[in-house]
């Protein structure tokens, strides 16, 4: 998901990416990480997001503006790896699933899923079986680390005011126990 490596973390989330799911602030862009059999399913959670996409795909300039973090100018990925994820996948994440609100009163800001739960969503919709690996929410211990890769911990996520992590947990451990999805990683 996002930019999380692959190579050198087989044990936390196997060989093979299938997918990659990703918006512009987390598109990812490490060439020694690139796998020509993956394909970039693109998550635009914002009109800003798709003109991102038009101007890296026909190699025009670039607008910076309107991102809440430096952006790429240029993909790693090939035109044909790359898929836009149909919206109504993110609806129903956030509003069937997590129940998030449909309508926040102003100046509270919209919560949306993660990439990671959009993903099962997609994974659900679409596959047999699911398993998952990487998944470390554990929002009782603010210490504990967001990812397998990286230092970033649950004290910061939890600071993160677009995402639910406390409720996407409950989404996983309730998935998980009705054998939904399968945790090879038996995190959370």
């Amino acid at each position: 998901l996002n930019s999380g490596p692959v190579i050198g973390y087989e044990d936390d989330v196997g060989n093979k990416t299938t997918f990659r799911f990703s918006y512009p602030e987390s598109v990812f862009s490490d060439h020694g990480q690139y796998d020509p059999n993956t394909t970039l399913v693109f998550v635009p959670f914002k009109a800003l997001d798709l003109r991102w996409l038009k101007e890296v795909l026909l190699k025009q300039k670039v607008s910076m503006r309107g991102f809440w973090k430096k952006i790429p100018v240029q993909l790693i990925y090939k035109n044909s790896q790359i898929r836009i994820l149909k919206p109504s996948i993110v609806q129903k994440a956030a509003f069937e699933l997590l129940k998030l609100p449909t309508h926040v009163p102003w100046p509270k800001p919209p919560q949306y899923p993660t990439t990671g739960i959009i993903a099962i969503t997609m994974a659900l919709m679409m596959c047999d079986k699911v398993h998952i690996a990487g998944f470390k929410y554990d929002v009782y211990n603010p210490n504990s680390t967001l990812h397998y890769y990286g230092s970033e911990t649950m004290s910061t996520m939890k600071k993160m005011v677009y995402h639910n992590i406390t409720a996407e947990q409950m989404f996983l451990k309730k998935l998980k126990s009705s054998n939904t999805i399968f945790d090879l990683t038996g995190e959370y």
